[in-house]
Formats: structure tokens, C-alpha cells, sequence
């Protein structure tokens, strides 16, 4: 049976190679290496005071570390931290209506302030009425246009139909008597 030490060069590498392993396997074991952590301060020193805690092995209590640490207040967010549930949602804000703007609806047109007062001309002939405005009279037929402003529309038996070609308002004007 052959266990490879039959070259003498390979097995003295080897063997080195092992005392090599093992020496650097103690020495990071001990702490001896560069990355192990600088050895602890003494107790009386004051330069780092959270050094001291985490590396010494005084079991007294430091009361100044306690004091600072009382002062210290918790200001959370109301939430239960040991419940598993999703927050509240938030509550939205009323929505006020939208002020509509006021719709100014146009004062109604002026009423057309022309008197029908009769017909003049013989009955089978155009019919042909008289107006009164004031003092001023008119006379008119269907189609024309009176006082620069009015239309007569179509003349009836008791009534005249007149369009303000202003406004585009139309109103019938009944016959007056007297």
C-alpha cells in the first residue's frame, strides 16, 4: 500500500504547509491577529465610556448611563405595535360644493307698448290696421315694420301678433275699445 510519502521533497512541503494551517488557526483563535478588536480599557478611563460597557466585567451598575436614558420620552404614533393590523385609513376632508357662479338671467324684454286701435280700408281689401304710440299713430300691415323697431306678424279679427326685431320678442296685441 502506497500513502504518497514515497517523494521525500512533496511530503516536507506538505508538512510545512500543515504546521503553516495550524500555527494561523491558534493565533486568530487568541486574538493576536489585525483584525481582531484593540484589548479592553481599564475601568478608570473616560474616554469611552460605551467601550467600557461593552468590554469590561465590572458587574456594578452606572448610574449616570440609567439617568440619561430615563429622560429619554417615547413619542409614537398611537398605532399598537403588538397587533397585526393595517392602520386606520385616513379620514378624508369634506369636500365643499363647488360655489356656482349665479347665472344673471336677463331682465325680461321691455313690453311692447304699441295700442291696436282698428282697421282702416273696405273689408275685402288687405287688411290694414291702425297703431297708437303716444301721440303718433301708425299705419300698417302684415310685413311692415313700424316705428323702426316692430313687425307687425299677422293681423287676426280681435288681435295683432308684433315682433320687436330688437329683442326678438313677440306678443299679441289685443284690440282696445274706446
Amino acid at each position: 500500500m502506497k500513502l504518497g510519502t514515497e517523494n521525500k521533497k512533496k511530503t516536507i512541503i506538505a508538512g510545512v504547509l500543515v504546521v503553516f494551517a495550524a500555527v494561523a488557526l491558534v493565533h486568530s483563535y487568541m486574538g493576536g491577529g489585525e483584525d481582531s478588536p484593540p484589548p479592553a480599557q481599564h475601568a478608570t478611563s473616560r474616554k469611552a465610556p460605551h467601550t467600557l460597557l461593552a468590554h469590561s466585567l465590572d458587574p456594578s451598575l452606572r448610574f449616570d448611563l440609567l439617568k440619561s436614558s430615563e429622560d429619554v420620552t417615547y413619542k409614537g404614533t398611537g398605532r399598537n405595535i403588538f397587533r397585526s393590523e393595517a392602520p386606520p385609513p385616513d379620514i378624508p376632508k369634506p369636500v365643499t360644493p363647488d360655489v356656482q357662479p349665479t347665472v344673471n338671467i336677463p331682465p325680461p324684454p321691455p313690453p311692447i307698448d304699441l295700442k291696436f286701435y282698428g282697421y282702416a280700408g273696405p273689408k275685402g281689401a288687405s287688411r290694414r290696421i291702425f297703431l297708437l304710440k303716444g301721440e303718433d299713430i301708425f299705419l300698417a300691415k302684415e310685413g311692415d315694420i313700424v316705428d323702426r323697431r316692430y313687425k307687425i306678424m299677422h293681423i287676426g279679427p280681435s288681435s295683432v301678433e308684433v315682433q320687436d326685431v330688437l329683442t326678438n320678442n313677440t306678443q299679441t296685441i289685443p284690440l282696445s275699445t274706446g
